[in-house]
This record gives C-alpha cells, structure tokens and sequence, in this order.
C-alpha cells in the first residue's frame, strides 16, 4: 500500500526524537505486561506437518507491497530505498531524487524508460539511524517468521532464531522494483516462477527419484503485491492490451498456481494514494520529503487509485462522486501531481538538461498522461468479474478495527483535497478495498458483491504491516498452507509415491 513507512526515522538530533522513542519503547513495554493473551504453540500445533518435505506439499513464493523490496542504484551501490542511514539516495538532493524518481520523456512507452536501479531483495527491515544509534523496523520479517515455524525455507538468508533444519528450499522471495507498472512485474513474476520450478524439480529428481514433476506453487502476497498477483492469475505474461481485449479472463497463471493468500491488499485502491499523488509523501520532519512530481513518475502509484464508482473522492459543493481521476485533463484543472506549476523546480532537478518550463511541463503531462490510461487499464482488468477456476484457492486476509480514510473532498476552484471521513480497515486499506465490496457506492444487499471469487476471508484486528505478527495471522496462514486438505488431483498421474522421510520424528 502506499508508503506505510514507520516515523522513526532520521534527519534531525534534536530531544524530541529521543521523547519519541522513549515514549515509544515504554508503551510497547506496558502493552507487552499487561497483555494476558497466549500465543497458540505453534511447534506443538504444526512441527510435525512442517517437517513434511514430500513432493504434495507447494512451495511458496512471498511477494512484498510497494515498499517490500530493497532498490539500489547498480553503479553506485546506492541504497534507493531500504535504508536512512549514510549513503542513502536522499530525495531532497538533486542526485538523490534521480535515483529515486523514474525517468520521464515525452512520446516513449512508459515500459522503455529504464533507470540503473534494480531490486535488491526483500525487505525484511528497515534500518535506521535516531541520534546516531541503529534502529530496526521489522517489515516483512513476521511473514518469514511464520513460514520458517511452518518449515519453509528463504533460500537467499536465514532469519536468527528461526530453525528451518538443513534440507528445506521449498520457500522464495520474490523481489521487484515496485516503482514501476504491475504488469511489467508480472511478467518477471512469471519468469521467476519458471526458474524457481525448474530448481524445484531438480530437487524431487534427486530426493525422491520424480522426474517432471508438475510443480504448482502457492504464493502469498503483501498489499499491493497481491495486484501483481492477481493480474499474473488471470493474465499470465499478457500485457494490458491483450487483457482488454479478451471476453473472458483466461487465468493463464493458474497454470503455475494452486493458491494465493492476499494479506492487506488494496483491491479497490486507496485515497491515500491520490493525497500523496497530489501532496508528496510528508512522512515526518525528521524524514526526507517525497514531492509529489517524484512520485508521479511511479506508474504502480497510479495503479493504486480508488474507483470512482465507489465515490471515494466527491465534490466539495455538492457531495457528488468525482468520476474523472482517470482523466489527465482534470489532473490539468485541478493542477495536481506532475501537472501542477509548483512542481517545477522538481522537474529542474528530474530534468537537468531541459532548459525550458514550457519543455519540462510537456513532458511531465506527457508521463502523466500515459500512467493514467495504465492505470485506468490495469483496474478495469482486475475489475471484470469472472468466476475462479476450481484448481485456484484464493484467500484474503484484511484488518477492519483500524479507522481508515476512507473518502476525500475536493474545492473544484483550487483543487484542493480535504479527507471527508474514515471507515473500518487496517489503518492504510479498507475493509471495503480489500473485498472489493461492490456495495460500497451501489445498492446495498446482505451478502458480499465482488468481482473477486474468493475461496475464504479472514480479518484481524491489527494495523496493515502489524497484522503479519498477529498470532492468528501465523495460525491462519499456517494451517492454510501445511494442513488444510488439497482438491488437487495431481498425484494420481504420477508413478507410485515414493517414500519420503519425515523428519525430526
């Protein structure tokens, strides 16, 4: 979801910062006494399941949101993102902002332009410096936590004090420069995933004597890597164009696929997104700015808008729904992002050899023109309804016991953007988003209304990176993935299953 970025982070030495953590720490302290909720025992529950290595049970892939990735500038060995400590690319510099924004020119696709920074793993952390002292911010690390109980295993590290035996590999990272297009991520999802099976089948060749073994994996995906997921699902490699122009979803990814399980995904989009579209990323005063123009060269942004259908953004006068977010022309009125005239001294630092303002604007409305009819293509072609194939479980879990912003106004005199009110959620996606309640904005009915055919839901009570260290997040997930009983049909057309050791027995 878009930059949910913790605020201990960096810039200033100033006493405030050091209250902050200190209040910080102690209220985590308090919460942690005076909680009388146990943990389920998770070895006691599923040691045995997770020491299960037989060919029947699917590898994983993780698939981290917006933010999930470590970027790093490839020439320089600049961290882009996955770090605020020394040597990071710090947006409010010149060259810092180059790194960190995409490359913009008038009249190329936006899928040509390429930058040096490439991704860089996942991001299990986030490290920190507050007054010289090292801070770490667990970010994905409670997902491989909880797979590492199950017994799967991150090929790329091991995490301190998760024990994964030595003769696991049945669990990948997926990385990816979250900056750009989710269709062009999905498509190296699909590369990845034919890489990481061809692994997997040499290893069933060499344990247990199966050749060609036609490997299935199952995917969990984190906020907006659940959008990559699901366009991989229905689409496979096939770029937007083709998608539009299909009558039925075709669920080419499912071919790879036996389940995905979407945790905090934003399927309906977000407001919030539009507000950092329009504003820039202010996350605090003790942390570099992200204006708006830099972030407007990001297409997976735009892919995170809210519908219009579902009214989240309304006249100001009159309390209508705004149906033009996917209209550059009102991004021009309104003067918002890339095509607002106060974005330019960015746009000097973003494009240091056009000499011109009229030059530099054109190619700005230009970019920004091109991720609006990404995006708007990229939402119609998660939005169509289509039934899901019986091979595929697709499993959400979302949080509704967070205030989350829900909807905003807008002064069609001076554009500006005010939120209106806030509805269930995790704090960042709501309840609503991630269900893809096509109520939301419609005629009410008693059951849900969705494109999206899901196999099950589950909520928690917790705020959207927080819920992965939810005890029932870890039981949930767990039981989905080592023990919940399987409709493939897929061993029966294998030779007779070989014996497979179980472990730790």
């Amino acid at each position: 979801m878009p930059f949910p970025v913790p605020s201990l982070l960096t810039r200033h030495r100033t006493s405030s910062v050091l209250r902050a953590v200190l209040l910080s720490l102690a209220i985590l302290f308090l919460g942690a006494c005076g909680s009388s909720r146990e943990a389920p025992d998770f070895s006691r529950l599923y040691d045995r399941a997770a020491h299960y290595h037989g060919p029947e049970r699917n590898p994983i892939i993780l698939i981290p949101g917006i933010l999930g990735s470590k970027l790093t500038h490839a020439p320089t060995g600049t961290t882009v993102w996955g770090a605020f400590s020394g040597g990071f690319a710090d947006p409010e510099t010149p060259s810092g902002a180059r790194k960190v924004a995409l490359p913009m020119a008038a009249g190329q696709p936006l899928s040509s332009l390429r930058d040096s920074v490439k991704a860089d793993g996942a991001l299990e952390r986030v490290k920190v410096r507050v007054l010289g002292l090292p801070v770490k911010l667990d970010a994905y690390v409670e997902i491989l936590q909880s797979l590492g109980i199950g017994g799967y295993r991150d090929e790329t590290k091991a995490l301190s004090g998760v024990d994964y035996g030595d003769d696991h590999f049945t669990c990948f990272q997926f990385d990816y420069d979250w900056r750009r297009d989710n269709v062009e991520n999905a498509r190296r999802l699909h590369t990845f995933i034919e890489k990481k099976r061809d692994y997997v089948q040499q290893q069933y060749a060499e344990r247990y004597g199966i050749d060609d073994y036609p490997v299935k994996f199952d995917i969990v995906a984190h906020s907006m890597g659940g959008l990559l997921t699901r366009y991989y699902l229905r689409y496979g490699t096939a770029d937007l164009s083709s998608a539009s122009s299909e009558q039925e979803v075709p669920w080419t990814g499912t071919r790879y696929v036996e389940s995905a399980v979407l945790v905090g995904t934003p399927n309906a989009g977000s407001v919030e997104s539009l507000d950092q579209l329009v504003h820039g990323k202010h996350i605090s005063r003790f942390v570099p700015d992200y204006p708006a123009a830099l972030l407007g060269t990001m297409p997976s942004v735009y892919q995170l808008l809210p519908r219009p259908r579902h009214g989240a953004v309304v006249d100001g006068a009159d309390s209508t729904a705004i149906d033009s977010l996917y209209q550059p022309s009102f991004w021009q009125r309104m003067e918002w992002g890339l095509a607002d005239p106060d974005q330019d001294a960015v746009l000097q630092t973003l494009l240091p050899t056009v000499d011109s303002r009229s030059e530099r604007r054109r190619i700005a409305v230009d970019h920004l023109e091109k991720s609006l009819r990404r995006a708007r293509a990229f939402a119609r072609a998660l939005d169509r309804p289509a039934p899901r194939p019986d091979s595929l479980d697709l499993k959400l879990i979302a949080g509704d016991a967070e205030p989350t912003p829900a909807r905003m106004e807008i002064d069609r005199t001076t554009g500006s953007l005010t939120p209106l009110d806030r509805a269930p959620g995790d704090g960042t996606v709501l309840r609503s988003s991630a269900l893809m309640d096509e109520r939301v904005g419609g005629e009410w009915a008693p059951t849900l209304v969705s494109p999206i055919d899901w196999s099950a839901v589950t909520f928690l009570f917790a705020e959207h990176v927080e819920m992965t260290s939810d005890p029932a997040f870890t039981d949930n997930l767990l039981y989905f993935l080592l023990v919940r009983p399987r409709q493939s049909t897929r061993s029966s057309t294998l030779r007779p299953r070989p014996e497979v050791r179980q472990t730790g027995d």
